[in-house]
């Protein structure tokens, strides 16, 4: 599935949802389904953005990935564990859109994904950004990153719809 479809799939998956829904949280240390929404918005714009610098970026950059980032794209995704950022790199996700607030915010995501697409078949390989665990990634590996970390947090929708059963409206 490519990001597009995902993030799609996603958007669809909201009109399940309630807004007392997108918003439970099972437990303070647990995100609710509106706050995962939002770090996968979050997260995919800021690859965007790292994904245009190195189309932008004429410098060429002979260093590469870190050995956790040649172990996740030779696997083609994150492993299927919860990953815990740093405190200084993990702030909440925010708790308050609408529904129809995300589902504006992954068609824009999804529109800006369409109109990056083409261009990173043209890109120079040997331009690259820096991510803070992966190591030096380009154009197109951020690009690629942005389906990997989005088909990730499948896995935790499943989790927190597990708590939505047992949670009423």
């Amino acid at each position: 599935m490519t990001a597009i479809e995902l993030l799609s799939r996603f958007k669809q998956d909201l009109d399940q949802y309630s807004s007392n829904q997108l918003r439970y949280k099972e437990k303070t240390d647990v995100w609710s389904i509106g706050q995962m929404y939002d770090h996968i918005i979050v997260v995919a714009h800021e690859y965007l953005d790292e994904m245009e610098a190195c189309l932008t970026n004429a410098e060429h950059q002979p260093l590469g990935k870190t050995e956790f980032g040649e172990l996740l794209f030779s696997d083609g995704g994150f492993p299927p564990i919860k990953i815990k950022l740093p405190d200084e790199m993990n702030g909440p996700p925010d708790n308050t859109d609408s529904r129809e607030a995300l589902k504006r915010r992954l068609d824009d995501l999804i529109t800006r994904l369409e109109k990056c697409e083409p261009m990173i078949h043209a890109a120079d390989p040997n331009c690259k950004a820096l991510h803070g665990g992966f190591g030096w990634l380009n154009a197109q590996e951020w690009y690629t990153l942005i389906e990997m970390h989005t088909r990730h947090h499948l896995r935790q929708q499943t989790d927190l719809e597990q708590y939505l059963r047992a949670f009423h409206d």
